[in-house]
């Protein structure tokens, strides 16, 4: 997952281009704290399994799997990458806003943008097919080159669109998962063990779906996102504090109550697991899940406000990883290739999903450890200085171009 960066002075679209000026606190601590959330669900779905997400819940498990496969469902599963989507809408609009303060008209703006969109869209390819079957990258830049023009729709026409699309785009996207989960079955012995080409042409091929499917789910919180920008909401929370606690209180109640559902399959204490009622609790959790990650945004926006200047070494270090979570992201794909691959370790087959909960939390905080490292040798993340200069160095070409 990467995502969106934002600051004071510049902000870049998630993965975002991280700049020297004074960053604001709460988009990037935001960011570093999903990545936490993130860790853990691809750490369970990968259990039992290989590295196509064949498993992810226990059939038989125990009372500790079952107790962590209801608390991930609540907690975790489809709360984190709303949450991205809101930010990288967040932060799309403020790079644009920024370059209009700079003096760009729209139509430059516009291909500023949907140029870092294809860079995402190959980027997130080339991620897929050599590593990790649940890229988002491409998700991003396909929403920024088909919906940059949303940058510029009324406030009354973004929040309609994003309600609109939260109950059909959801369901939507439910209908397909449980379809698919059905056509093809989960758990391991659904996926037989394949030669590492053969595996990357089976990323290769399913790639387009998947990213279209994140798409479709995640174009409410993204639309969100944007209206929330228009406004600095991370730039500036201490302005909008009664907003924010409400969306935060609101937001992770409606999470939660919207998962039980589907936290009682999970746990095997509900056994009807009917089509019907699958589709019925995976749609109702979904739905319920982009309010849980704009509840998380708005709860970290308000811990930023409580922190201030201060912060110790566990901030610093989230500050560092929110600041690169496109190469952070990338770095749990490739420890999540290494570990789970069956050509490597096939660490899937031989622990169950309350273990993955630690493995999740150590990928994740190896890439804290990384991130702050590279702080504190003044570097920026590899892959957003390449983003970066891959959009930047084609814009400069276009502008000498202009003027000659």
């Amino acid at each position: 997952m990467p995502v969106p960066a934002t600051s004071g002075r510049s902000s870049g679209s998630p993965p975002s281009a991280n700049t020297p000026h004074a960053r604001s606190l709460a988009p990037d601590l935001a960011r570093g704290v999903m990545l936490a959330v993130i860790a853990l669900v691809h750490a369970h779905m990968l259990v039992g399994g290989d590295s196509h997400f064949a498993g992810g819940y226990p059939t038989h498990g125990d009372v500790l799997d079952r107790i962590a496969a209801a608390v991930l469902t609540l907690f975790a599963d489809s709360r984190g990458y709303p949450m991205f989507a809101a930010l990288f809408g967040y932060g799309l609009a403020r790079v644009a806003a920024n370059r209009a303060v700079s003096g760009w008209d729209w139509p430059r703006v516009r291909r500023f943008l949907r140029r870092r969109g294809w860079w995402m869209v190959l980027f997130g390819l080339f991620h897929a097919v050599l590593l990790f079957p649940g890229d988002i990258l491409a998700t991003y830049g396909l929403l920024a080159l088909v919906f940059v023009g949303a940058l510029r729709w009324s406030d009354r026409a973004l929040i309609r669109l994003a309600g609109v699309c939260l109950v059909v785009c959801s369901t939507l996207y439910s209908v397909a998962f449980v379809g698919a989960m059905a056509a093809t079955g989960s758990g391991a012995a659904a996926m037989e063990t394949v030669d590492p080409l053969t595996d990357a042409a089976i990323r290769l091929a399913s790639w387009p779906v998947s990213t279209l499917l994140f798409a479709v789910t995640s174009l409410s919180p993204f639309l969100v996102g944007i209206w929330a920008a228009r406004r600095q909401l991370l730039e500036h929370p201490e302005r909008s504090l009664g907003l924010l606690r409400a969306t935060a209180i609101g937001g992770i109640t409606i999470a939660v109550v919207g998962g039980l559902p589907l936290a009682l399959i999970h746990s095997l204490l509900w056994t009807d697991t009917s089509t019907l009622v699958s589709t019925a609790a995976f749609a109702l959790h979904s739905t319920a899940g982009v309010a849980g990650g704009l509840g998380y945004a708005a709860l970290i926006a308000l811990l930023a406000v409580r922190l201030g200047d201060r912060g110790g070494p566990l901030v610093t270090a989230l500050r560092a990883s929110g600041e690169r979570s496109m190469t952070c992201y990338l770095l749990q794909s490739v420890v999540w290739f290494a570990l789970f691959n069956p050509t490597t370790f096939n660490l899937g087959q031989h622990i169950d999903v309350a273990t993955s909960v630690l493995v999740g939390l150590g990928v994740w905080v190896l890439g804290l450890l990384v991130a702050d490292l590279l702080r504190r040798a003044g570097r920026r993340g590899p892959f957003e200085v390449l983003l970066r200069r891959l959009s930047a160095e084609r814009d400069r070409g276009r502008v000498s171009r202009d003027q000659g």
